[in-house]
This record gives structure tokens, C-alpha cells and sequence, in this order.
């Protein structure tokens, strides 16, 4: 129940700050929704987790490289479908309710079927963690996870991916 609550007002938030500012306008706004839809979806059931290991990753942009080091668990998804490249993308929860403020992980997606994809969790979470897996589309084309948040919350880069109200996302708890 404390989840269902949490989720709701975190969506509920996220809802709001997407919408025009009218009370009437307020009042017709539909519920996001988490799930699959029929163009784009993510398969949560049977993820697995490998041995807990050291990574390495390297980001370039703009001729900047950085690297970042640290051990963390690899989650597989055995199936992922996105319609355009985009991003498998892996928040937290915080206080009970996911955060999508926070990014605990993400792998890219090319357009169409990805079977298998891997995402590196860091710091490696416990059994039972609970976790939010969605997709977000690469808006730009650029191949680079932008995930920038102006100072009203709304996400301007690499937006999550939505078939009508229903977000594809789903809550899970770490294997």
C-alpha cells in the first residue's frame, strides 16, 4: 500500500508539472499509468543479476571524456522493444517511492528488439531492493543519455517513453 501511495503521488507530481496551469484543464488531466504498451515494452520477469564485480565506464561529450569506476551488480532484462534508440533506464527508490531525480543505472537500446540487455547498478544494491526500470527515448540522436531537469522538474533531454497515459515502466525488486 505504502508503494501504490508513493508511486501515485511521485506520478501524480510528474503528471502535474507536464500540464497547463487552468483548473479546468486540471480537472480532465488522465492518470499516468506503468506497464507495457503495444509498441514498446520491457520485460521484467526473470531478470537476473551476475556476480557482483568492478566496472569501469567511459563517457564522451563534446571532446570531454570521464570515467567513472565502482562495483555494482549487472541486471539483464531478457527482452526490451523500443520504438527509435533510446535508453533502458534504472531509478531508485527513496523514502519508499521511486525517484527519478536519482539514476542508479541505464543501457542504449537501438530501435526494435534488444534481448539480454545488461544495466550496471552502482553501489551494488541489495536482495530485494526496489528499483524502477523504464524507457527513455535518445530525443536528440546523439547516442548520449541526457538526462537534464530544468529547475521545474520537467525533463527537457532524453524524455521517458509514453503510449498515451501509460508510462513504460515498471517497479521492480532486485533478484
Amino acid at each position: 500500500m505504502k508503494l501504490a501511495v508513493g508511486l501515485s503521488l511521485t506520478l501524480g507530481l510528474a503528471l502535474a508539472l507536464c500540464l497547463p496551469a487552468s483548473a479546468e484543464e486540471h480537472a480532465e488531466a488522465p492518470s499516468i499509468t506503468l506497464g507495457n504498451g503495444e509498441a514498446n515494452w520491457i520485460v521484467v520477469d526473470g531478470v537476473s543479476r551476475s556476480a557482483d564485480s568492478t566496472y569501469t565506464e567511459q563517457r564522451i561529450t563534446s571532446g570531454d571524456t570521464a570515467i567513472r569506476r565502482g562495483d555494482g551488480a549487472t541486471l539483464t532484462f531478457a527482452e526490451v522493444h523500443i520504438e527509435g534508440d533510446g535508453w533502458l533506464v534504472v531509478h531508485p527508490f527513496i523514502e519508499g517511492a521511486p525517484n527519478g531525480d536519482y539514476v542508479a543505472g541505464y543501457a542504449f537500446v537501438e530501435s526494435g528488439t534488444s534481448r539480454d540487455v545488461a544495466v550496471t547498478i552502482n553501489p551494488s544494491p541489495e536482495v530485494g531492493t526496489m528499483f524502477l526500470v523504464m524507457l527513455h527515448r535518445d530525443s536528440d540522436g546523439d547516442g548520449v543519455f541526457d538526462f537534464v531537469f530544468v529547475e521545474d522538474g520537467v525533463n527537457v533531454e532524453d524524455r521517458a517513453v509514453f503510449e498515451g497515459t501509460r508510462m513504460i515502466a515498471h517497479v521492480f525488486a532486485v533478484p
